[in-house]
């Protein structure tokens, strides 16, 4: 037998079948000699070539196994394949059945399990009650009475050995608690709240059905838009205040702007504060983030539960117990209820990629193996840049992230979801949470974030009929950086962009003219996100009027545009808004919004810079200065009439690509394309005229018939204005024109 003869894996093939590979291929070892630990008794052994095939007694998925080789070496047991065909289709978390409390969770590893149940008052543990375990890996107990108010959590005795690096904690939230009290530090000792549903009255609401191609979409955080001193919002930061009627942020802010979908970021109970800064917990070590909070939320705790910070007496008192009380179930569904009737759809940011990598997420200690990829050495894999890549695979795993999409649809009736990070998520999974979200509403918005652990794919997404961020259409028009990769906006054609580019971006980035969409409501256009600096910083910086590296001295001449600033923003909302696909806004977009660094107790040392990562940051660098709405309304305005436009002509949304003429200029940088009425089933022609050139007025030849401005370089809306226009028109550097023409003739 060779010196280098090791152990490639050693893998469970069935309850008493375990297959071991060598290398290299063609070795030889003794069957004698060869044993598993924790007693397992092997049966029978048979020897080939780089192969060892075992039969043994029943393998038992709570116990970890390591087989020996002598001479060669130790190896764990790889137990997944068993694991892999668990299911179950038991109802999962507390239900109610027959006058009994029914409580269910899957952990098929589990050893033990024991339900604890509180009191409401103080939730202090009042019952233990042994659970057993049924072979699906389900384990279950029923009590009589209706607990409905009640607070529990599992005790877990798991594995425990060979490297689960899962410290033992006293017990853990059910993954399907519909409502969770939390404690306000960064383990977020949750317990699960026993709740019923079916009281609410929705009065006749129900989704609001908005095809994708008129959705125009605005990205919002439900705090930042009403947290600011300026929102003139009394229940600052809430669901409630996200609705409030008669301020200037949040509902009002929105109404007025005339967008017809909000896309809010995650609103499922979130790991809200990170560990101590650069102090050791035993757990994780914070060396990044001196703010200890995580204001986006893109640290998923709970699935099903709305996170109790945004609802009324949502607090940060460090030990403190929020959501106790369960109304955060109700005050969400206020907010979509209100949303929907005032005609705009709500559509919710979700992140099932990862969950928090420092809380007490019941996931990582049910069964941390079950859930989560893993490498060799049983720590998690860091694909996803959070530490803990889901294992969305697994059939209960997979299970789990349907059924909480389809609890979010049928609870609550949002219109839609934004998955975080999509592509690490299985295409099995992807396409069971199509045919789940289909059937409650055959109209639901499904979105992706097409990237995530290494993968970029927007054409497999738009095959299964979701939208999926654009991020060409951002990178071409915009451009990547502000300084080193600039964009059509500032007069440059990004990476192998050229004119044609200008063509492909306008009719929606469709795959007959070589991009990733099948449909151009595939394709979901944006400049803006929470991610990434603003485009009004963006601009900022591209233009030179402030240095990323450098603070910025003057807040308020910084948030104020400059008449050139004020150009290449009304540039970039018109090119966004004219083009085919599905238009996406982020918050303050609409003024230019400038996300300063606030100074803090935080004491960062890049305070008073731009920031293209606030993820950590809930204070003035977040929230929006309505103010600043007011310093910049001639762009805010700008933005509504160009929202009014698209939504009165369906030319600018949904018109077939094809039959979009493109109009020619001698100018480079430019383009100009004619919607003819035949086509778009509009009253009027449109035309749509882009100069990029920074330097040189373009002159377009117009279609026949006589034609009036609905949009210049000063103002945008659906009223015409201004001189007949007959013949060849002529559009002044970075700027535009929408023309619209009653009969051509």
């Amino acid at each position: 037998m060779p010196i280098s003869c090791h152990i490639q894996f050693v893998t469970a093939l069935e309850k008493t079948k375990i297959l071991v590979k060598l290398s290299p291929d063609d070795v030889c070892v003794a069957a004698d000699g060869i044993k598993i630990d924790c007693g397992l008794n092997i049966r029978h052994v048979n020897v080939e070539p780089g192969i060892v095939l075992l039969e043994t007694a029943p393998i038992a998925l709570s116990q970890n196994y390591e087989l020996e080789i002598p001479g060669v070496g130790k190896h764990r047991v790889d137990l997944g394949p068993l694991l892999d065909e668990l299911y179950s289709e038991k109802p999962l978390g507390a239900t109610f059945e027959s006058g009994k409390t029914i409580f269910r969770v899957f952990a098929p590893r589990a050893k033990k399990i024991v339900l604890a149940l509180f009191d409401k008052v103080d939730l202090k543990k009042i019952r233990r009650v042994p659970m057993r375990c049924d072979e699906d890996g389900v384990w279950e107990v029923s009590i009589v009475g209706d607990l409905a108010g009640a607070h529990y959590g599992y005790e877990v005795v798991g594995p425990g050995e060979y490297a689960e690096h899962v410290p033992p904690v006293p017990f853990v939230a059910d993954p399907y608690a519909k409502a969770v009290s939390s404690k306000n530090d960064y383990l977020h000792e949750s317990k699960s709240i026993i709740v019923k549903t079916d009281h609410y009255d929705w009065q006749g609401d129900t989704p609001l059905q908005v095809p994708p191609e008129d959705l125009i979409i605005y990205e919002a955080h439900v705090r930042d838009m009403t947290m600011h001193p300026s929102s003139g919002v009394r229940n600052k930061g809430t669901y409630a205040g996200f609705v409030e009627k008669g301020g200037l942020g949040g509902f009002s802010h929105i109404c007025e702007l005339g967008v017809n979908a909000v896309e809010l970021l995650p609103c499922q109970h979130f790991a809200k504060i990170e560990p101590p800064y650069h102090k050791e917990t035993g757990r994780t070590r914070n060396s990044w983030n001196p703010y200890v909070r995580n204001h986006w939320g893109y640290m998923t705790s709970h699935f099903f539960a709305p996170e109790p910070y945004y609802a009324e007496g949502g607090h940060m008192r460090a030990g403190e117990i929020i959501g106790a009380s369960g109304e955060q179930i109700r005050e969400f569904k206020d907010m979509v209820k209100a949303l929907h009737q005032a005609g705009i759809a709500v559509i919710m940011d979700v992140v099932y990629n990862h969950v928090s990598n420092y809380d007490l997420n019941p996931l990582k200690y049910l069964d941390k193996t079950y859930y989560f990829r893993l490498n060799d050495a049983q720590a998690f894999l860091t694909e996803s840049g959070c530490g803990n890549d889901f294992k969305t695979e697994r059939k209960m795993a997979r299970r789990l992230i349907v059924d909480s999409v389809k609890y979010w649809l049928e609870e609550f009736h949002i219109d839609g979801l934004r998955f975080d990070l999509a592509a690490m998520l299985d295409w099995v999974t992807i396409e069971q949470i199509t045919l789940a979200a289909r059937k409650i509403n055959p109209d639901v918005t499904l979105i992706a974030e097409p990237w995530g652990g290494g993968k970029y794919d927007l054409a497999s997404f738009s095959e299964r009929g979701w939208l999926a961020w654009n991020d060409l259409f951002r990178n071409g028009v915009k451009g990547r950086d502000p300084v080193s990769a600039k964009g059509l906006i500032f007069g440059h054609y990004y990476g192998s962009d050229n004119w044609d580019s200008s063509r492909f971006y306008v009719r929606g980035s469709r795959r007959v003219d070589g991009g990733p969409f099948e449909h151009a409501h595939h394709s979901l256009n944006y400049l803006e996100s929470h991610d990434g600096y603003t485009l009004g910083d963006f601009i900022r910086i591209g233009m030179g009027a402030v240095r990323r590296d450098e603070p910025v001295v003057d807040l308020l001449s910084n948030a104020k545009l400059t008449d050139e600033q004020l150009r290449f923003n009304k540039f970039s909302a018109l090119f966004l808004l004219t083009s085919q696909g599905v238009v996406m806004l982020h918050q303050g977009q609409e003024f230019a919004r400038s996300k300063v660094i606030a100074e803090s107790s935080a004491q960062d040392p890049h305070a008073g810079r731009l920031d293209h990562d606030s993820y950590e940051k809930d204070n003035e660098t977040n929230w929006l200065n309505f103010a600043h709405k007011e310093l910049n309304r001639e762009l805010f305005d700008y933005y509504r009439g160009l929202i009014s436009l698209r939504k009165r002509f369906a030319a600018l949304r949904k018109i077939d690509g094809d039959k979009i003429v493109f109009l020619h200029s001698h100018v480079a940088m430019t383009i100009g394309f004619h919607l003819p009425k035949e086509a778009s089933g509009d009253a009027v022609d449109l035309v749509v005229l882009l100069n990029a050139n920074r330097h040189e007025s373009a002159n377009f030849e117009l279609p026949h018939g006589v034609w009036r401005k609905v949009v210049d370089a000063d103002r945008a809306g659906i009223a015409p204005f201004g001189e007949n226009l007959q013949g060849a028109v002529v559009t002044p550097p970075g700027s535009g024109l929408v023309l619209i023409c009653p009969a051509n003739s």
